[in-house]
């Protein structure tokens, strides 16, 4: 019978059931699903894994261990993605894992089907944070508060973090995820942190102090100012910019 470990699509959620699939079945054929996204299938035994902070620390060090840091970072933004069979494809890649004489060069053995899978999912996650580092704009509230909203396809908030906290260490800022429903907030002086099951106040979100107005109106006049309208290439602006990103630039908001 077929062991299919549920749980929540959070990195502790992967990490307990990742640890308890690897408890269990680390020598059979086991799954790892998100709960909400999963497909009942025959000659299966379904179990729900709850979230567990120590299970998560004991399988990070396990991973490190065994398998490298570089492994392990691998496998982490591998788990961010929005692929459904993402928990699955790690768990059989640290499987083949025990198969090769170094596991510590897991990530090098891309023949494998499940290894190239986790490579293309890190690859992919670590370049829409990298967009996003680009791409984020900040909108000043009227309590003086930095603020945006990305859609973004994986769960990059703890990409980025490190990368604005060390931009704006002395404002406090927050990051809304849309399609995640999750914030990173930074107070100034602090340390960065993230807040889940809070809904946005719209209202509140959309009270732009008049200085931001202001300076956003002077960009877009700069935006539009050296623009040459003879040269302009929507599709290679495209390449460049894809659509999904320009949300929130106000260059872009006509």
């Amino acid at each position: 019978m077929r062991q299919i470990y549920i749980c929540t699509d959070t990195i502790t959620g992967l990490y307990s059931a990742l640890h308890d699939a690897w408890k269990e079945c680390r020598d059979g054929d086991a799954g790892i699903e998100v709960r909400g996204k999963t497909q009942q299938q025959l000659f299966c035994e379904y179990r729900t894994v709850a979230e567990c902070e120590q299970k998560a620390v004991r399988l990070e060090r396990m991973i490190k261990r065994y398998l490298g840091c570089n492994a392990y970072w691998d496998i982490y933004h591998a788990l961010l993605s929005d692929d459904e069979a993402k928990g699955t494809a790690v768990f059989r890649a640290m499987q083949e894992s025990r198969n090769i004489k170094d596991s510590k060069k897991i990530m090098d053995h891309l023949g494998n089907p499940d290894v190239a899978k986790v490579f293309a999912l890190s690859r992919s996650v670590s370049n829409e944070a990298h967009m996003y580092e680009e791409f984020i704009r900040f909108r000043e509230l009227e309590n003086g508060i930095l603020f945006s909203e990305i859609t973004p396809k994986a769960q990059i908030l703890t990409c980025v973090a490190d990368h604005f906290t060390d931009r704006f260490p002395l404002e406090n800022w927050m990051i809304y995820d849309k399609t995640h429903q999750v914030f990173l907030v930074h107070g100034a002086r602090e340390q960065w942190g993230l807040v889940w099951g809070e809904a946005l106040n719209k209202k509140a979100a959309g009270m732009t102090s008049e200085k931001e107005v202001k300076y956003e109106r002077l960009w877009k006049v700069f935006f539009d100012s050296i623009s040459i309208k003879e040269r302009e290439n929507p599709k290679c602006q495209q390449n460049h910019l894809p659509l999904r990103y320009r949300e929130g630039l106000p260059e872009m908001i006509h």
